[in-house]
């Protein structure tokens, strides 16, 4: 698994475990990564992630909101929902990284973490959110 999936992967158990139990993020972060050994780089890339997620939530939470049709944001899987999050932050803040490496990174992220349907729902959200990015 390449550094940058694995980074993906790690910011979502960290917003998952935010969600569950309740946690900041400085203890979600060391609950994910106390017992690993981590690149510079790989922490690096988590930290982008994870506090540019945090940070524009309400502005990602209004685009993702607007492009499920037919359902609310809460009615998501956490799993779902925080992908989506990851996915919208890297469309709209990271543009040195391909659109559709941040698409198709957050489908196999979802089939891996979320249901056999996820992957295709996901896809569908980003590909209409990937238009707004500047």
């Amino acid at each position: 698994m390449g550094l940058r999936r694995q980074s993906r992967e790690t910011t979502l158990k960290i917003l998952y475990l935010m969600d569950v139990a309740g946690l900041n993020p400085d203890e979600s972060f060391s609950a994910i990564t106390r017992e690993n050994k981590f690149s510079q780089e790989f922490i690096d890339f988590v930290e982008l992630l994870l506090e540019g997620t945090i940070k524009n939530k309400t502005e990602i939470d209004e685009i993702i909101t607007k492009y499920v049709e037919n359902w609310e944001l809460t009615r998501l899987s956490i799993v779902d929902r925080n992908i989506l999050r990851i996915g919208t932050f890297e469309l709209l803040k990271t543009p040195d990284t391909p659109v559709n490496v941040i698409i198709n990174e957050a489908i196999e992220i979802a089939k891996k973490y979320s249901t056999s349907d996820s992957g295709g729902f996901v896809n569908g959200v980003l590909d209409k959110i990937k238009g707004v990015r500047s």
